[in-house]
């Protein structure tokens, strides 16, 4: 059985559109998990219009105190659920009808190569559309200027390349975790990074699962890449920068510190050096950079790396 966890606040606009793409799956052997995070407008009432209507396949609950982001919600159900496999849905996202089908089925696939007991992540690329769903660009891989092949551990220690809504990981991943810590920068690069450390991550290329909706409330956004804002905003907003420096640092501690024990030495030793990176002068910084191959991909990640570290 798939457990798909969904979190909601405030999704009024786009939950409808969202469930009832679920219920065109042509693979249909899941129940789909909401946590609403205390809407204060029509959702919880959407919500349990259709949790009614389709009493089997739709669980609903309500949070009994906001927990302020998407990230904390997924967090409290990735806890409550251990379905064999798991998927992460958003709330205002399409998904095309086979995106079930066929991430599962890589998943199966996955399980025979390396084991079912064997943690394992499984996600696809996406299409990025307007509020209205007309594609803006049909891959967010491309778009966003982030390799998904770049999957080592001291890699994804700086960025996450993997997307929640298009992912999935069976049961071996989820015990594995649980429970993550709130210093977790977003639960889907959690995922990643506990997938590459104990177990592996398979990436579906050149397929997109997902309409990804951009509108004006979105909480994580897409970004592209190329374009003139964006370069000017990673090269000249300079606390955002750091921010998100400082960010993987508390992560990674995070991470070392939930699994040392689990972790090889080699992995371990990694974590510890790059939780020290801001112990040190600026020039030092840079070589341990260097030292530990932790760089971004693409020229200007790694130059806002080099000028704000």
């Amino acid at each position: 059985m798939i457990g798909i966890l969904m979190a909601t606040y405030n999704g009024e606009s786009f939950v409808s559109a969202q469930i009832d793409s679920l219920l065109r799956q042509t693979e249909q052997d899941f129940v789909l998990c909401i946590r609403d995070d205390c809407s204060t407008d029509k959702t919880f009432t959407i919500l349990e219009r259709y949790a009614g209507q389709y009493p089997e396949k739709i669980k609903v609950n309500r949070s009994a105190c906001n927990s302020g982001s998407a990230r904390l919600n997924f967090l409290s159900l990735l806890q409550e659920h251990d379905d064999d496999y798991l998927m992460f849905c958003d709330q205002d996202d399409v998904w095309l009808p086979d995106k079930i089908e066929r991430t599962l089925s890589a998943m199966r696939q996955a399980e025979q190569m390396y084991g079912e007991d064997t943690p394992l992540l499984v996600h696809t690329d996406l299409s990025v559309v307007d509020e209205d769903l007309v594609v803006t660009h049909p891959s967010f891989r491309e778009m966003s200027r982030l390799d998904y092949r770049r999957t080592a551990l001291r890699q994804l220690l700086v960025e996450n390349t993997v997307t929640g809504c298009t992912l999935m990981i069976n049961r071996a991943l989820r015990n594995r975790i649980v429970p993550v810590p709130e210093e977790c920068a977003m639960h889907d690069w959690w995922l990643a990074l506990a997938a590459s450390a104990f177990g592996r991550i398979v990436a579906l290329e050149d397929e997109q699962t997902v309409l990804y909706r951009q509108h004006a409330a979105n909480e994580v956004g897409a970004k592209d890449a190329s374009s003139a804002s964006y370069v000017l905003k990673r090269l000249f907003r300079v606390r955002d920068t750091q921010n998100g420096l400082q960010a993987t640092y508390r992560q990674a501690e995070a991470f070392l510190s939930a699994y040392e024990s689990q972790l090889s030495e080699a992995q371990a030793a990694l974590l510890r050096e790059y939780t020290r990176i801001p112990e040190h002068s600026k020039l030092c910084r840079l070589w341990r950079l260097c030292k530990l191959k932790t760089w971004k991909h693409g020229v200007i990640r790694v130059l806002g790396q080099i000028l704000f570290i």
